[in-house]
Parts: C-alpha cells; structure tokens; sequence
C-alpha cells in the first residue's frame, strides 16, 4: 500500500501516555475495571453530572477552573468545578420546582455560552433528558425535532427565540416551559427569564439514585439523507467517554483541552462537556465561529496542550497557507486529533510540517456515543488510516449479504461492524424500534461505513456504503480518490461523486476547491486527471474535474457530497438544514 508512516519516539514525547502498551492493554481490558474511576451517587447509582462535577467539587479540585469560556467579542470568564456544581444546582432545582421529570426531554437551542454548559449538568443532575440542537438552524429543523423528541423544555435566546421558535410554536404541543438566558423578567407564564429564576434558586441539591441505564442524551442525526433520527444514549456511557479520555485523548491533570465541537453534535457533549470534566481537568470553549487567526490566538493565548478539531478546519488552514509555528507560540500543544470526516494523510503531514505534532485521526459516530477507532500518542500512525480499535471495543470488516454477514479478508473492503456491548452504544432511535433493530446483524452493529483492515491491524476508511461509486465493474471510494488527488500542491479540498454513465454505469467525477494563489485552468485540470491515473489506475481515476470556490459542508465538518451529486443531476436538494452556511 502507497501511505506514510509517522514514527514516533515515545522518549520525545512531552508526556509518557496513558496508552504505554497497545497490545498488552487491549488484550488485559474489561470494561468493569473502568468502574474504579466512578465514586456513585452517595444514594446509589451512576449520574454523568455527579463524576463530571461534583465529585471533582467536593474534594481538592473544588477551586480548580473547569471552564475557561472565550466570547465572539474576546469575553473571557472563568468558572471552578464548584462554580459549576453551585449554578448547575440551582437549574436543578428549577427544574425540579416547576415539575420536570425523570426521562423527560429539554431541549437546547443556543451559542455556546456559559449557561448552555452550565444547564447541561443541571438537566443531568434533575435526571431528565439533554436533547442539544445547533443554533444556527432554521425554524423547521427545530421543530422536526422538537416534535420528534417530545420536547417539555427548551433553553434559547431572545433572538433565537422571537426569530425561530414563535414560527412553530403552534407545533410544539407538549412544550411546558421556554427558559430565555439573555432576558431580566419573563415574558409570560410560560417563557421564563432563566437569570431572573436562577437568582432566587437554592444552591443545594441532592441527585436522585440514577440508573445507568437511565437516558442521559437525546442526539439527531445530521439528516443528509432522511428524516434525522433520534439517537438515545444513557448515564453508562461515561464508561466510554472516561476510556477514551485516557487512551486516546490521552488527558493528563495540568491538561488544558479544546475540542472545537458545538454541542448540537455529538462531539460537543461527549467530548467538550462530559469527558473533560469526568477527569478534572480545563475544558476550553470559544464562543464564535471559525477564524484562522482567532483559533491560534486561542492555542497559544491559552496555553493548549490538547486540540481536538475537524478536517474542515485543517483544511482550512492548508488552504490558507498559514503557518502556525512561524506566527504563533505553539509551544504548549502536545496532542492533536481530527474527527467528523476521515483525515487524509496531507492533514497529517501539515500538522508534523507545520504545528510539529502529527494529527491524530478518529472514527466513531452518532450512534456509538464515543470514540470507537483511533490513532495513539504511543503508536506509530499510517497516514490516512483511522488507527485501531480502543480497548474493550472489537471491531471487523464483513461482506453483509440482506441479514447474513462474512468475515472479509485482509485489506477486502466491505461493512465496518463493532461487537455490541460497548457502554457508550446507543440504547435505540426514539420511535424507531424496526430502524435500530436493522443496524444489527448477529450482534454486531454495522456503522454502514465501507473499510478495510491491513495485515497490522489499522483500519482504513473507504466510503459511506452509500457514497460508493461502481464504474466498470470496480467500486471505488470516495475517500480513496479525493486522497489522491488531495496530494496535488494545488488542492485544498475535494468532494467526489459518481456519475451516471451509459457505458460504465457511473464515471468518477471530482469537486476541487483550490489553495490561495491558484487559479483554475485546462492545464491544472489535465494534471489532476493524470496525477489520478498515476495513483489508482485509469479505471478508477476521476475522468471529470469541476473547480468550485468551496465544498458544500455540514456544520460540524462533512462533505455533503450528496448535494453535489444533486447540484450535477439537477435534482431536489433534500434537507440543508444542517449545511453551512
């Protein structure tokens, strides 16, 4: 196979990692071991705001800052592990006061500012459900899921309020309060002023013994195709979300960590919220959007040691041509990982070239809760490869066949599956019990995402099962030729599709969007089609090239390559709700 290889000299590294032995950790793990990190409710039971914050408040922790919060204007506001469990308290207690109850569904519908983190772990600690929505969606997206998730509560702004949600109000029949976190008085009876409620709101609250089996998280999937899904996940999970923190992430004590995730995506809960905070150390978040120059500000103004982020946003910086390391003092920045969409081996090779740490890759999804298949600190990486499986999670490449699936060869493409019993697996899609039984066969959860696994054991991306491109009789993956391609000095970012063809059946046709400083030609254009040819073979090289100035995205950082497919046929778009904008 044609890929790099990062080698990495653990005696260089800043700090030992957590993940010493691969190997010998993976063979060793039993996910009941991971139970000795958990304290439990003093009344029994697993709560995710109990180990995240108030088992850190109530011991030496307690003045340490867990959240270093960055406005879109530069705001900067501190927050202890005991300021957390005081204000999480109190909308505990709110909530309890106005008759919320165990299971039931709040909604959050807000930019990342203090309260929405802050009301995360009330919801947890009143054990109803945090249902996260990402603020830049329109009226009938919210309310697609809203009605969906049977939703009694909803936190929102002023703005998001009187612009979105009193449009469809009228649809959300089960809706009991609306808390505003930016208004002084209530509006009415019904749409309450959150800092006005919070004021006069007890400090002390007592968790109710919490299952964990109970439901924690209400998640929707970005709906690029269909109507978005209703992910249920449970207080268990933080199981994965400790693992993960540990292995992958590998977080230390004097850790200071920014995933770049809003909540409205599972990444931004489990891993900008819970698993930061179930070891106790400094979660960073910045309020405002993508900014080149603002992000670097923030690495190095901040002092990251861990960076969490999407290939979009490396993209992004490889577009740009910025160099970090020559603007910027990076010097604290001991980790970096990628997740969303798969990272192609250039966003690797920048991160060595221009931060001076490779970008570590991630694979997991919606339905899994947490990080399933990842690169290591310790562990040399293959450029382009997802890494391999964390431990206690077994994960394999089947040939599924309708409801029968066989084992596929080494470095044979087909089903990506992960043995059921990992704590962080969905526990089913809200209202769609058929739906989630289909993602099962013999109890392996099948992602629908097309892989293969090489004769060391690392993974390696192919394509959504439904992104596969079959021309003359091949099956190609999109990842594999955007790839190649993204090897031209000349190419930011690629989006592929198939074609349809009279005699191939479908022809590979590829979406370029170019760095700063290159303009598109006829030249630039048969150089790529050659420079595919050169890496994958005339018969799966992409025989089309459109130059476009940028790919259709959904917020969180994946190629809508559907769009494009759409935009080409000239078909109905389907749901943009969660496109960037």
């Amino acid at each position: 196979m044609d890929y790099k290889v990062i080698k990495k000299d653990i005696s260089k590294l800043k700090v030992k990692p957590n993940l010493f032995d691969y190997e010998e950790v993976y063979k060793n793990f039993k996910w009941e071991d991971v139970a000795k990190n958990f304290e439990g409710l003093p009344n029994g039971g697993l709560n995710i705001a109990h180990e995240a914050i108030d088992k850190h408040a109530n011991g030496p922790l307690a003045d340490k800052t867990a959240l270093i919060w960055i406005g879109k204007n530069s705001q900067r506001e501190e927050y202890t592990y005991k300021d957390i469990k005081r204000e999480s308290n109190k909308f505990a207690n709110i909530l309890k006061d106005l008759g919320f109850e165990k299971g039931e569904r709040i909604f959050m519908y807000s930019p990342r500012v203090p309260y929405l983190y802050i009301t995360a772990i009330g919801i947890f600690k009143n054990r109803c459900v945090m249902s996260p929505l990402f603020a830049q969606f329109g009226p009938e997206p919210v309310a697609q899921r809203m009605v969906s998730g049977n939703a009694k509560g909803l936190i929102t702004t002023k703005h998001l309020y009187e612009k979105k949600i009193l449009q469809i109000i009228d649809q959300l029949k089960e809706l009991k309060y609306i808390f505003l976190i930016d208004v002084d008085e209530d509006i009415n009876d019904k749409v309450l002023s959150l800092p006005k409620l919070m004021k006069n709101a007890s400090e002390e609250f007592e968790i109710p013994p919490t299952d964990p089996e109970d439901m924690s998280l209400l998640h929707f999937t970005s709906g690029t195709t269909g109507k978005p899904k209703g992910v249920i996940h449970v207080h268990k999970a933080i199981y994965t979300h400790w693992v993960t923190g540990f292995y992958v992430l590998d977080f230390h004590e004097d850790d200071i960590f920014w995933c770049t995730a809003d909540p409205g995506w599972v990444t931004g809960t489990s891993y900008s919220i819970i698993s930061p905070w179930l070891h106790g150390i400094t979660n960073v978040v910045y309020e405002g959007e993508f900014d080149a120059q603002k992000w670097l500000e923030i690495l190095q103004n901040e002092k990251v040691t861990i960076w969490y982020t999407a290939p979009t946003a490396i993209r992004r910086f490889i577009r740009y041509g910025i160099e970090p390391k020559k603007e910027y003092d990076l010097s604290n920045l001991r980790h970096a990982l990628s997740v969303g969409e798969p990272l192609n081996p250039e966003g690797v090779i920048w991160g060595v070239e221009k931060l001076g740490i490779p970008i570590h890759d991630t694979w997991w999804q919606t339905e899994t809760g947490g990080i399933m298949i990842a690169n290591y600190p310790s562990m040399d990486i293959k450029a382009g490869s997802m890494g391999k499986p964390i431990p206690g999670v077994e994960a394999n490449i089947f040939i599924r066949d309708d409801n029968s699936i066989k084992e596929a060869k080494t470095e044979e493409s087909g089903n990506l599956m992960l043995k059921k019993g990992w704590p962080s697996m969905m526990r089913g899609y809200l209202h769609m019990e058929e739906k989630y039984q289909k993602s099962f066969v013999d109890e392996w959860y099948d992602s629908e995402d097309i892989a293969y696994k090489d004769e060391d054991g690392y993974f390696w991306f192919v394509g959504r099962n439904k992104d596969i491109i079959k021309t003359s009789g091949h099956m190609v993956g999109t990842y594999e030729v955007e790839s190649a391609l993204m090897e031209h000095p000349a190419v930011a970012e690629v989006g592929v599709i198939g074609k349809p063809d009279p005699i191939a059946g479908e022809i590979v046709k590829a979406f370029v969007a170019l760095k700063k400083g290159y303009e598109p030609s006829k030249n630039l254009e048969k150089e790529l089609i050659a420079l595919g040819r050169k890496k994958l073979g005339a018969a799966i090289a992409p025989k089309e090239i459109e130059f476009i100035d940028s790919l259709p995205k959904t917020r969180s950082g994946k190629i809508m390559r559907r769009l494009l497919k759409a935009k080409e046929l000239g078909l109905p778009l389907g749901d943009t709700s969660t496109l960037e904008k």
